[in-house]
């Protein structure tokens, strides 16, 4: 986790606090050292962020510091509420994990009634949940995406054949039952799709596609929709 968005989830953590915070509770949800939090506190301390306590007593965010409220209608609520049900069912672990802190953020942020859409669980998604792949984490290929980096995959086809295979990764797909990612494969030198359970190793090279993506995405769209 960045820097930044570590300092904006501890803002939050004390918001939604009932009682002090130590730094290694927090450290602990964020997936930290204690020494990363205790900077934190000093960097939030010195933006003016009314943060009181100290070591061994935990944390509290002083009564009168708030952010900007999110202002949703109630259909616009309740979207967001579906859309993060549906994240749970997918087998994408990291999704899973940030879906539940969205709406820790937005159940504290939101006036009411909005809060009780959040609160109320009477919006529920149903069916089977995706199954983790397990030789590939669908994070890395996020990343990738986002970074226009290319990976090394060792595949395996609907026939059973293994193949080594060096993608440029577009998009990923989630359907119920598993996702797939979209890919520029330099194998074959056009887009295909890899589902992810059929990868049995995926990992990231040295070498980038950056300001290729866009275009990428724009060739499969287009024949996508044809």
């Amino acid at each position: 986790m960045r820097k930044a968005s570590r300092l904006f989830e501890i803002i939050q953590i004390l918001r939604l606090a009932r009682r002090p915070v130590t730094a290694a509770d927090m450290a602990e949800r964020l997936e930290v050292t204690s020494r990363s939090i205790y900077r934190d506190i000093v960097a939030l301390q010195a933006m003016r962020v009314p943060i009181e306590g100290g070591r061994g007593i935990g944390y509290i965010l002083r009564p009168g510091f708030d952010l900007p409220p999110l202002m949703f209608s109630i259909e616009e609520t309740e979207a967001i509420v579906l859309a993060l049900a549906l994240l749970e069912r997918t087998g994408d672990r990291e999704l899973k994990v940030a879906a539940s802190r969205v709406g820790q953020k937005i159940t504290g942020a939101v006036p009411e009634p909005l809060r009780q859409v959040f609160q109320s669980q009477a919006l529920r998604a149903w069916g089977s949940i995706a199954a983790a792949p397990t030789a590939v984490d669908l994070a890395l290929i996020r990343r990738a995406i986002r970074d226009e980096q290319k990976l090394a995959l060792d595949y395996r086809d609907e026939f059973g054949r293994a193949t080594e295979r060096t993608v440029r990764p577009l998009a990923l797909i989630y359907y119920s039952e598993q996702a797939m990612m979209v890919a520029w494969c330099e194998l074959r030198q056009a887009i295909r799709n890899f589902r992810a359970d059929r990868v049995e190793h995926c990992e990231p090279v040295e070498a980038f596609f950056r300001g290729e993506g866009d275009r990428l995405r724009q060739a499969w769209m287009a024949g996508w929709k044809t």
